[in-house]
């Protein structure tokens, strides 16, 4: 039963993703429609979400979801309010319900990217004997390939479809390099607490998830590829070429120490 359930979720998304890719690269999307932006994000979160309760069990995986929603949530805020970690900016009242300022979906995004990048990142240290090393590579891994996901996200969100707004330019398409600073400092912080959490409650090790491990590294190039498409789609080469460049060197490594599923 469950197992149908996870498969009709995952081919529903992709649906949707198909859908929202011919609309947003052509630019066809009604401004009715605009929801489903917001729709797309909570179920990338979704997937985010259920990947970890099928691999860590519920209590784990409901446990490490609300952690990663919550300190999101409260840095965005932070933020927002005051400038901390990704520079001066606002949200579009148009992305989704917005609650202090910030967007009830960030939360969601946030937890499609940490569960996505925790698969990429074991990849280069689960062998690893040392576990404070093992940490250190994890974390490092995680947060670049975070960062890597963002060198072409951002662009897009703002310079084309202004999902957010920085009120001081930047080097980078007018984005602020505190803001790239800010994703991998944020992205090192989650993916040490579920580190922790993982190591505290003795689930770092054990089955990797046949269904769901694989399809966290489709969905990270998913939402790569649809950001990738709507950069070239609108001339911002610069951002096509360095988050290709570096997602090729990303992906020879994961492919190289990619763990075997299990389960």
């Amino acid at each position: 039963m469950l197992e149908h359930f996870d498969h009709w979720l995952f081919r529903f998304f992709v649906f949707w993703y198909g859908c929202g890719l011919i609309l947003l690269t052509f630019d066809i999307l009604p401004p009715s429609l605009e929801w489903a932006n917001a729709v797309f994000l909570v179920l990338t979160g979704v997937l985010g979400a259920v990947f970890l309760i099928r691999q860590y069990g519920v209590s784990i995986g409901l446990v490490l979801s609300f952690l990663i929603v919550i300190i999101t949530f409260l840095i965005e805020g932070a933020g927002v309010h005051y400038g901390i970690l990704f520079g001066d900016y606002y949200y579009n009242p148009d992305f989704g319900l917005i609650l202090f300022e910030v967007p009830f979906t960030i939360g969601s995004a946030w937890l499609m990217v940490i569960s996505t990048t925790h698969v990429i990142a074991r990849a280069f240290s689960f062998r690893v004997p040392n576990k404070m090393l093992e940490w250190f590579v994890y974390t490092i891994v995680g947060s670049v390939a975070a960062v890597i996901m963002d060198i072409v996200l951002d662009p897009v969100a703002f310079q084309v479809k202004e999902y957010w707004v920085w009120t001081a330019g930047g080097f980078y398409y007018d984005i602020p390099l505190s803001n790239f600073v800010g994703w991998f400092v944020l992205a090192f912080i989650l993916h040490t607490v579920v580190f922790l959490t993982l190591h505290l409650t003795k689930r770092w090790t054990g089955f990797v998830h046949r269904y769901w491990q694989p399809r966290m590294v489709w969905l990270y190039v998913m939402v790569l590829v649809m950001f990738l498409v709507l950069a070239v789609t609108h001339g911002l080469w610069l951002a096509v070429g360095i988050s290709v460049l570096l997602s090729i060197i990303l992906f020879i490594g994961y492919f190289k120490w990619k763990e075997n599923p299990t389960l």
